[in-house]
C-alpha cells in the first residue's frame, strides 16, 4: 500500500471585494479527504471538508452573531451535499502539492458557475457519523443546523446509509404561509432563510503535460493544477427570523 501522505498549504486569496485574506489547505490521503478554511469579507469563517471515500462533502460556515440584535457571539451552519467525482482534486494529489512563492495573491484561473441548493431535509448530528466521520468534528457547534438535499439523500440510502439519521424540513407547499427571510417582517416567525459563500480558490483539476522520448512515443505525465473558484447559495427552512438575520433587505 501507499504510505499515507499529508499536507497543509497556506495561499493567499483575493476576495471579491479587493481585501487579500489568507486561506489554508489541508490534504490527507490515508483518510482521503481535504479541507479547506478561509475568512470572508464579513468575518465569516468558512470551512469545506471533502470526504472522499463517502462521497460527501460538509460546508461550515461560522457567521458573527449581531449581539445588539439578542444573537449569540456566532452562529454555525453546516451544509452536506453529495461529493461528485472531478469536483476537486485526489486527496493524494493534494498532498503532494508544495508551497510555492507563499507571498503570491492568487486568483482562480476558472470560475465555475453559482449553485443554488435547496436544503430541505435536517441532518441528526448525532447518528451523522454513519454518513461521514468528519461531521463529528467539522459541525460540532452547529449540532441544530445541519442541513442536506432530499435528491443527496436517496443517493446515500441507496449505498446504505441509515436513514433514520434525516428528517424532512417544513416546505412552501406544508406551510402556504412560508416566506423568504428577507420579506418576512416579523423577527420570531418561520421563514425560509438563504446564505451565500465562496471558495476562493481551490484545485479543481489535475493539468497534463506531453512528453516523447528518443523513440518518438509521447506519454502523459501530471504537470500541475488547474484552480477555480464556486460561490454557493443554500436555502434552507429556519423556526424563526432570528437565526437569519443577515438575509434582509439591505
Amino acid at each position: 500500500p501507499v504510505p499515507a501522505a499529508r499536507a497543509e498549504l497556506r495561499v493567499r486569496v483575493r476576495l471579491p471585494g479587493g481585501q487579500v485574506t489568507e486561506e489554508s489547505l489541508q490534504a490527507d490521503s490515508g483518510s482521503d479527504c481535504i479541507s479547506l478554511e478561509l475568512r470572508t469579507a464579513d468575518g465569516a469563517l468558512v470551512t469545506l471538508t471533502a470526504d472522499f471515500r463517502q462521497e460527501v462533502k460538509i460546508f461550515r460556515a461560522l457567521i458573527l452573531g449581531e449581539l445588539e440584535r439578542g444573537q449569540s457571539q456566532f452562529q454555525a451552519l453546516c451544509f452536506v451535499t453529495r461529493l461528485h467525482r472531478n469536483e476537486i482534486i485526489p486527496s493524494e494529489s493534494m498532498a503532494k502539492l508544495r508551497q510555492k512563492n507563499p507571498r503570491t495573491v492568487r486568483q482562480a484561473e476558472e470560475v465555475r458557475g453559482l449553485e443554488h441548493l435547496s436544503m430541505d431535509v435536517a441532518v441528526n448530528f448525532s447518528k451523522g457519523a454513519q454518513l461521514s466521520s468528519h461531521i463529528h468534528n467539522v459541525c460540532a457547534e452547529a449540532k441544530e443546523a445541519i442541513y442536506t438535499r432530499e435528491e443527496d439523500v436517496k443517493f446515500w440510502l441507496e449505498k446504505g446509509v441509515d436513514g433514520s439519521m434525516f428528517e424532512v424540513l417544513p416546505q412552501t407547499s406544508d406551510l402556504p404561509d412560508l416566506q423568504r427571510c428577507k420579506l418576512c417582517a416579523d423577527r420570531w416567525k418561520p421563514c425560509i432563510c438563504s446564505y451565500s459563500l465562496s471558495i476562493e480558490w481551490y484545485p479543481c483539476m489535475l493539468k497534463y503535460c506531453k512528453s516523447r522520448d528518443a523513440g518518438g512515443k509521447v506519454s502523459s505525465y501530471k504537470c500541475g493544477i488547474r484552480s477555480c473558484q464556486k460561490g454557493y447559495t443554500f436555502d434552507y427552512y429556519v423556526p424563526q427570523k432570528q437565526l437569519c438575520l443577515w438575509d434582509e433587505e439591505t
